[in-house]
């Protein structure tokens, strides 16, 4: 995929929109984030506790960089189409090293591609239970 060659950070694949200019607002406020991105403030701490995003202190005031800002985006990704919390931790590994590998948006497609099937097959699971028991409803109504 020749257009990814030339991108080597997860969150200009991913998160970023071409549109985003940080440079006007470089650094958010723990509040600002929670407010952006529908999250609670214990939601973002609990990230910075696990390594996920760290953002500096100035006094007991947390302030993220744009970069922290970019990184939320690639997590709440992850979580919103069901990575666990370690799986997303590897994802985040592969940003942050992913000026030393070779093929970071095939690693990213491999990743999503093997997460689409886990959906597909949640969703077969989850349509079969339906039937399942739509079938065990009509009989329990049938003999009423």
């Amino acid at each position: 995929m020749p257009e990814f060659e030339s991108i080597a950070r997860l969150d200009q694949i991913l998160a970023v929109n071409p549109g985003d200019d940080d440079s006007e607002k470089p650094v958010y406020r723990i509040g600002d984030l929670a407010s952006e991105f529908g999250v609670t403030l214990r939601t973002l701490r609990f990230y910075e506790d696990r390594g996920l995003i760290s953002p500096d202190r100035e006094g007991s005031t947390r302030l993220y960089s744009p970069r922290d800002r970019s990184r939320l985006k690639v997590i709440l990704l992850a979580k919103k189409v069901g990575f666990s919390l370690v799986e997303i931790q590897e994802l985040m590994n592969i940003y942050d090293q992913s000026h030393d590998i070779d093929d970071p948006a095939g690693i990213l497609l491999k990743r999503f591609s093997q997460q689409m099937d886990v959906l597909i097959k949640q969703k077969a699971d989850i349509e079969a239970a339906i039937e399942k028991l739509n079938e065990t409803i009509g009989t329990l109504k049938a003999s009423i």
